[in-house]
């Protein structure tokens, strides 16, 4: 079988998997479990086929067109380089392990082989974006995607709270395609194509006449769909999904589509300095901002979604400085360790039957009832934190070391000023990193008070993919770095001294400073009694999340509202602690510029179409309804009172002629 077919194979199969999901939901339900899995696993050993006769080497084209459509075709077309190839590798990974991982984590869930099928075709639409070759193919798997995410964070659809949360993911990602699908039909009308190849072909040869325009329009999508400031409010949100979904979109689809597609393109962008430092002032501020708001932050879920927000940041960072691989690189580490954290938060939650760490905190020996979450949590925030060995360091020295680079002239293909930002930035992340990392490790594992509820052990199916996502977490930066530099770009990825020092010596010092705040803040905290904690092995953990969602307080009372008095991350932020607990406030101000005037202008609209618009339509039918009344009220059936009208009638128009006879 040629690499062409085994390609189109890796996307098709998880979408008839859906289908078939879908069909047969309801009449052989036994065999939903196998639809989800096993489609979605043969794409992954597709996927690995395809990366290993592709090698690295040169890229892999193919196209036939669709239909015809004038002077610029759309076509079914392939690109698949090294990176694209080892990202639909991690792509298969990552979509495989939710798969598994929610057969135990929603087994008695009743709309379970919807949401199989739903994640089936999620996956599908990633693997398109990734093997596509045209940019409007490519739009079909990026628009599928953000209509499967509507429904997937909205799963939970009988809590508000999921109902608003996929709303808003669904409005907030298309207020930034639109921009997007404009400066698509733009590049096109420059180059005269869709195909990827074509349009970097034609950049190189300076056909692009307003590059900064297209890149900043583009980017507006890239912003929307990968969460980056200022459209990335919808993701924290999105934690109201199941976790399994929240581990799908967070690690390697979704929000992994917007970097994905700068990387595919960097040449156009890097043909506009403007539109390069953009890019980076929105990593900059998109690192930071999320890692305040991280630290800050009582839901477990909504850490690591502030935290995925964060890495995405790095990510576009490296874009920002010209370096793809080092983008690709994070792109690729961060999936492993993210997906680790999610699924290990899912354990977590069905074991405390909460997402407040500030209820965690209070309960002992949390870590004993989920040793492997435990162990598999740890090893994943070591990664992230970019603590040496482990992925994450490699992966986000690489970022730092590029940024380096041009700050230090080694490599002009990016504004220095570029290079400043995402270095500093960086750096500050890094340090804020470490700390929320650390932050939740201890609130989460190292907790005081009354002990944890035993639900005895987990699924298999949950605890087994914790363990694999755990090996690449902390195998991978070394591998990547030292086995497959021909596949970043024909270099290598090895961190620079300078930068090695600098990230990891200021994640030390953030995870050392938030320890030593956290015992000073235990020593001296008045721990409240946490009561008794109910334990229902009977449900599973898809319901026990259903209602740590809807509020806290059903299971915990006034304690689930209560601030927890050794939370380090309040006296580390101070009085920043309360704006960054809420977002910095960008749903308010939004709310403010955005949604209050849509719905003052829709009130207006209502009040001219009821008060105004319809007294119109009303009076025209009202006008001929009281002439017919008047007519009828004549209409007595009595001859006598008929003749009388009648003569009176006849003496009038008597008169009438005699009076203008006379006049005449």
């Amino acid at each position: 079988m040629t690499t062409t077919t085994l390609a189109v194979l890796v996307p098709l199969l998880p979408f008839l998997g859906a289908i078939a999901g879908l069909l047969l939901g309801r009449t052989a339900p036994g065999f939903v479990r196998p639809l989800a899995v096993l489609p979605t696993l043969a794409a992954l050993l597709l996927a690995v086929a395809v990366a290993v006769r592709q090698g690295g080497g040169r890229a892999l084209d193919a196209a036939t067109e669709l239909t015809p459509t004038g002077s610029v075709p759309i076509e079914l077309a392939l690109h698949i380089d090294g990176f694209a190839a080892l990202t639909a590798v991690v792509v298969g990974v990552v979509a495989t392990c939710v798969q598994i991982y929610s057969t135990g984590y929603l087994r008695d869930d009743p709309r379970y082989p919807s949401y199989a099928a739903l994640v089936s075709l999620f996956t599908s639409a990633m693997f398109l974006v990734v093997y596509s070759g045209d940019l409007m193919v490519l739009l079909v798997g990026w628009e599928v995607m953000g209509i499967c995410s509507y429904f997937l964070v909205g799963h939970y659809w009988e809590t508000p709270e999921a109902r608003a949360a996929s709303l808003k993911a669904f409005l907030v990602t298309k207020l930034g395609d639109v921009p997007f699908l404009i400066g698509l039909f733009a590049l096109a009308g420059e180059t005269g194509s869709f195909q990827i190849t074509r349009v970097l072909d034609a950049v190189a040869n300076g056909g692009i006449e307003h590059p900064t325009l297209i890149a900043l329009l583009l980017l507006a999508g890239v912003a929307g769909k990968s969460a980056q400031f200022p459209l990335h409010t919808w993701l924290p949100d999105a934690m109201a999904g199941p976790t399994p979904v929240s581990a799908l979109i967070h690690a390697a689809t979704m929000v992994a589509a917007g970097v994905y597609f700068v990387a595919r393109l960097l040449p156009l962008f890097a043909a506009s300095r403007a539109a390069m430092t953009v890019l980076a002032v929105m990593a900059a501020v998109t690192m930071a901002g999320s890692a305040l708001a991280a630290l800050a932050q009582d839901d477990i879920k909504r850490v690591l979604a502030y935290s995925t927000i964060g890495q995405l940041g790095y990510m576009t960072g490296a874009l920002a400085v010209g370096e793809r691989g080092a983008a690709v690189f994070h792109l690729l580490s961060h999936g492993a360790f993210k997906a680790l954290l999610f699924l290990a938060a899912g354990v977590i939650i069905h074991a405390a039957g909460t997402n407040s760490l500030a209820v965690m905190s209070r309960m002992s020996h949390l870590r004993d009832r989920v040793s492997d979450a435990y162990w598999t949590t740890t090893v994943a925030l070591l990664a992230l934190a970019a603590i040496p060995p482990f992925s994450g360091f490699f992966s986000k020295e690489a970022v730092l070391g590029a940024a380096e680079h041009v700050v230090t002239g080694h490599t002009e293909q990016a504004p220095a000023a570029a290079g400043w930002i995402v270095l500093l930035a960086g750096l500050v992340t890094a340090l804020l990193t470490a700390a929320y990392a650390t932050r939740l490790w201890l609130l989460a594992f190292r907790g005081h008070g009354t002990e944890a509820p035993d639900h005895g052990r987990q699924p298999l199916t949950m605890t087994v993919v914790l363990w694999v996502l755990a090996i690449p977490s902390l195998a991978l930066g070394g591998f990547a770095f030292r086995v497959l530099p021909d596949w970043f770009d024909g270099h290598g990825l090895a961190p620079t001294l300078t930068t090695s020092v600098l990230g990891a010596g200021v994640a030390l010092v953030g995870g050392i400073v938030t320890y030593a705040t956290w015992r000073h803040t235990t020593a001296h905290a008045a721990r409240f009694p946490l009561g008794a904690v109910a334990a229902h092995p009977e449900r599973d953990a898809g319901q026990v999340e259903a209602e740590a969602i809807a509020s806290h307080e059903p299971a915990y009372g006034d304690i689930a509202s209560a601030p927890d008095p050794s939370d380090p991350g309040r006296l580390l932020l101070g009085p920043l602690h309360r704006h960054a607990a809420a977002g910095f406030h960008l749903d308010a101000v939004y709310t403010a510029l955005f949604v209050r005037p849509v719905q003052a202008a829709a009130a207006l609209v209502r009040f001219l179409d009821r008060e105004v618009v319809d007294t119109y339509v009303r009076g025209a039918g009202t006008l001929p309804r009281w002439l017919g009344t008047a007519v009828r009220r004549a209409q007595t059936g009595n001859l006598q009172t008929y003749v009388s009208v009648l003569l009176a009638g006849t003496v009038v128009l008597a008169v009438a002629v005699v009076l203008a006879a006379t006049g005449a």
